[in-house]
């Protein structure tokens, strides 16, 4: 008689490949507010875009020792803080500018995809995998993360207290926990709470972007936030008909790759330097950075061991007479 073998789930799950390229090139991160001041605007946009693309293609093909890299492009449109026209009016606009400007945009993503793809919870998983990095000195005091919605570098400043025999302590500086002589001490806010409603934080669903471009997202070990091809027709009216992720481009490079740049306005520098505190407090899936650096290593690529090195940028400067815009 065959005997019963029982095994726990968790034993057999298995961490899903994905392609990668070597660079992910995003060449737009902007707003409805961007797309509300028209047509000009993205002309703006992409025409500064366009002179920095070169330069991050010569960069990554450095990288692979002068061959041909595999580059992917790819934009993203804000449609969970606010939503403005439709996609079957706004997109073709965005494909039609970026022509203009000589680019090819491969991929194309809604940013409520960060947060909910395909009936998988990606910013609420991303959430639990945060790995808050205790400052020196401190005792478990400060209510965890997942209770405060509030990530910091190091030791925040701490409450005024009375010591014994009445003393007053003085006031006391935050503390950078890998400072280098003098601290640069950062509190990011994850979510906000509003009507029993979680809303996230502008620079944790661009961290779980990132995750997704570097190809590290991952739910019980599969892939999420995957592709689905454009087969020509026209856009949808309703932005939740659109897929969170569409591949315009057939023939395009791998969406995730070895590292990404991203190609945006200096306004988004402060919510960059959020993405990469939180990128660096985030304990990502073992078995997918495992697959990273075994594949880097068969095509002799250094990628950098901590993720948050893996994303690089390009910051440019607005012109004076452009809308004056602030993200959320």
């Amino acid at each position: 008689m065959r005997e019963a073998v029982f095994r726990e789930t968790t034993a057999e799950l298995r961490t899903q490949s994905v392609p990668l390229s070597h660079l992910s090139l995003e060449l737009g991160h902007l707003y409805m507010e961007d797309f509300e001041a028209g047509p000009e605007r993205l002309r703006e946009h992409f025409a500064e875009v366009r002179l920095w693309v070169d330069a991050a293609r010569a960069s990554a093909a450095r990288r692979t020792g002068g061959k041909r890299p595999r580059i992917s492009t790819c934009f993203l449109i804000d449609d969970y803080f606010t939503r403005f026209s439709t996609p079957a009016e706004l997109i073709p606009l965005v494909l039609k500018e970026a022509e203009k400007a000589g680019l090819v945009i491969d991929y194309l993503a809604r940013e409520s995809g960060c947060a909910v793809a395909d009936r998988v919870e990606l910013a609420e998983s991303v959430m639990h995998r945060l790995v808050e990095s205790p400052p020196p000195g401190s005792y478990g005091s400060r209510p965890s993360v997942s209770q405060t919605g509030w990530l910091a570098n190091g030791q925040r400043t701490p409450t005024t207290k009375r010591a014994a025999l009445g003393e007053v302590r003085g006031w006391q500086p935050p503390q950078e926990t890998a400072a280098r002589n003098h601290s640069v001490f950062m509190d990011v806010e994850l979510w906000s709470e509003k009507d029993g409603r979680r809303l996230w934080s502008c620079p944790f669903l661009a961290a779980v972007w990132q995750l997704a471009r570097l190809g590290l997202l991952r739910h019980l070990g599969e892939q999420v936030l995957v592709p689905s091809p454009w087969n020509g027709e026209d856009f949808p009216q309703d932005w939740d008909r659109l897929p969170p992720l569409l591949q315009l481009n057939p023939r395009a490079a791998a969406f995730s790759a070895y590292r990404t740049c991203t190609l945006m306005p200096n306004r988004f520098l402060a919510v960059e330097d959020a993405v990469r505190l939180i990128l660096d407090q985030t304990e990502v899936d073992s078995g997918a950075l495992r697959q990273v650096a075994e594949r880097s290593a068969r095509e002799g690529l250094a990628v950098p061991a901590a993720v948050a090195q893996r994303a690089t940028y390009v910051f440019y400067e607005e012109p004076v007479n452009a809308l004056a815009i602030e993200g959320p």
